[in-house]
């Protein structure tokens, strides 16, 4: 059985060996996803829509400029009975009509309604641009924590590997001890057990790093999702330098969501302005060039065209439409909801900066210390080894051993792990996650 087992592990340490093998840097993988990423193309696309949006024309600053055309035929029978005689005379006549123009139409002024749908639009061209920067950030925060993850995968491995290679070799010594009488056949058992047990951890971490590595390839779009990418880091670098005061004065001035909110508000105060538009009066103006073509069937006229413009202005007034008055106490709590939900949004983003600042510190502080643990699992380890090759440690008590090493390589992975998560959340929440593109 353990030979069995021993090829099964060469077998999986070969097989992604001779596999395709991709090495990326964090900032490749942020790259290549930036132009690959669904989330951040349609992102992209409603930018562009809501920028094509922000024109002059589309607030209703320019006039409507339309040309048409007809035809009208009148067909008449007129039947007359004249009072002398009583005779009657038939006629019957076809009258046509043929007309061309073009016509204007331009609002002057109707109380700023106008100018104030642009400035509108506008707005929302900036709320655009903000969407994508907040999609492009969520994708940044996603993959850079996933290509820590695949080095935490990538590392755990690593540690299962050196413990199967540890119990390997206890294995190997107590068939060499069992041998000779120094060890009891339970000994024996429980060293194949716990090989066994190790290598089983083995091969279902082999899972854990295939399923980060294809998490990012869909991150980035990659059309080979099963294409196997290795993090050209092998260790996952913490910084330690972060400091409270600017992560702080960040969320308040870059955070991309309280930008947002600002331009909410703002669209808000717009909609009450084009609401107070309507207690002002409206000034059209009217304009027409056209050529119009008679032909008369009877009288002494056969045909008139008439060719010309006309111009026009007309100037109105709403007195009382019904809802006015409702309509503008309406956008006037508006405003005052889109003032709570920002301020509700900052004191949220407040709380989760400080949640994921506290937990960064003490991760820290977590990292320090179980280094100090490894340090002494290590050397616990050796004197542990030396007294059981010597006969004087049981196997049970050298598993422990060996277990305290391995769990203190495993809380120091995790710790760093934890610490860069909150590392990359405090980053996106003070708007500064795109710093990792630089690095």
């Amino acid at each position: 059985m353990r030979y069995i087992i021993s090829i099964i592990l060469t077998l999986c340490a070969l097989v992604p060996a001779a596999a395709q093998q991709k090495v990326l840097s964090l900032k490749e993988c942020l790259e290549t996803g930036l132009e690959q990423n669904y989330d951040i193309r349609i992102v992209r696309n409603d930018e562009r829509i809501s920028s094509n949006n922000a024109t002059v024309a589309n607030a209703g600053m320019l006039p409507s400029l339309s040309l048409s055309s007809g035809y009208t035929g009148t067909a008449k029978s007129t039947e007359t009975t004249l009072r002398e005689g009583g005779s009657t005379v038939d006629e019957a006549s076809y009258d046509q009509t043929l007309d061309v123009g073009l016509s204007l139409n331009w609002t002057l002024f109707d109380g700023m309604r106008v100018q104030t749908n642009l400035k509108k639009l506008r707005e929302m061209e900036q709320m655009g641009k903000l969407k994508t920067r907040i999609t492009i950030e969520d994708f940044v925060a996603s993959l850079t924590a996933e290509y820590y993850n695949l080095i935490q995968q990538t590392l755990r491995l690593k540690n299962y590997r050196y413990a199967v290679a540890l119990s390997r070799e206890r294995l190997r010594i107590t068939e060499a001890r069992y041998k000779i009488g120094d060890f009891s056949r339970l000994d024996l058992l429980q060293a194949k057990v716990d090989f066994n047990a190790d290598s089983s951890q083995y091969m279902t971490q082999q899972e854990r790093v295939t399923a980060s590595y294809i998490s990012i390839n869909e991150l980035m779009a990659n059309t080979n999702i099963n294409e196997r990418c290795i993090a050209s880091d092998s260790t996952i670098d913490v910084n330690s330098e972060l400091e409270w005061e600017k992560l702080s004065a960040g969320t308040i001035e870059s955070n991309a969501s309280l930008l947002l909110a600002d331009r909410n508000t703002t669209i808000s105060e717009l909609e009450l302005k084009a609401v107070k538009s309507r207690n002002y009066p409206y000034l059209d103006l009217v304009a027409g060039y056209g050529y119009t073509h008679n032909i008369y069937a009877k009288g002494a006229t056969q045909t008139r065209g008439t060719l010309g413009p006309n111009v026009g202005l007309k100037l109105g007034f709403t007195i009382f439409d019904g809802n006015r008055r409702r309509e503008q106490q309406n956008a006037r709590i508006e405003i005052e909801n889109a003032q709570y939900s920002k301020e509700q949004l900052q004191q949220s983003l407040m709380a989760d900066l400080a949640n994921f600042w506290q937990a960064y510190q003490n991760n820290l502080e977590v990292i320090k210390l179980e280094k100090e643990n490894l340090i002494a699992a290590k050397e616990n380890y050796n004197i542990a080894m030396e007294r059981y090759l010597l006969g004087d440690l049981p196997g049970i008590d050298m598993r422990e051993a060996q277990k305290s090493l391995l769990d203190a390589e495993e809380r120091i992975l995790t710790a760093e792990y934890n610490t860069k998560l909150c590392e990359i959340s405090l980053m996106q929440i003070s708007g500064n996650i795109l710093d990792y593109l630089e690095k």
